[in-house]
């Protein structure tokens, strides 16, 4: 497991918390509403951290246990930002089996973080998925909409640096 020594801070806005509050008050009264709020807190926010989960929680009278358990249930929430690049490295069986869980070590080992997590500069996010449906290509990561197959742990830094240093658009060039 990466060393999990950098966080992004929250930066709530009062705009974005008046919006919360808002979206609340229309569902607040709706029985199973606590769904929909949480999505539209995701959508305000671009994540549900603590923070967030603990003002709907007082705002709702929901526990905060109930509203992480979902958080953390359904993968569709994320507790952490995501990056301007968002990585993803296949886990399915055939990339696993060749050789995907070594590219997601070298990945958290080069970015310091772990699944889940962005790097402070806000610039990578890391997640992991069962497959991306390109077997043929195992194994397989993915940058935003850009495939990267037949990866192997040497290519990860060479592949992050051209996103490190592009501030624009990055080319792609499967490695």
């Amino acid at each position: 497991m990466a060393e999990q020594t950098h966080s992004v801070p929250f930066r709530g806005t009062a705009e974005q918390e008046a919006a919360l509050r808002s979206v609340i008050a229309a569902y607040k009264d709706i029985p199973g509403s606590l769904m929909p709020i949480m999505q539209q807190a995701q959508e305000i926010y671009g994540y549900l951290p603590i923070q967030v989960q603990t003002m709907i929680s007082d705002a709702t009278g929901h526990p905060l246990e109930e509203i992480y358990g979902i958080s953390t249930f359904y993968s569709m929430f994320h507790l952490y930002p995501r990056g301007k690049y968002r990585i993803s490295v296949c886990l399915g069986t055939a990339c696993y089996v060749k050789g995907s869980g070594a590219v997601l070590e070298k990945i958290k080992e080069l970015l310091k973080i772990d699944e889940g997590m962005c790097t402070p500069d806000g610039k990578f996010s890391l997640d992991t998925c069962r497959c991306v449906g390109a077997c043929g290509l195992a194994p397989v990561m993915l940058i935003n909409d850009d495939v990267y197959g037949r990866m192997t742990p040497d290519q990860v830094e060479r592949i992050l640096e051209r996103y490190a240093s592009e501030d624009e658009e990055v080319p792609h060039e499967n490695a």
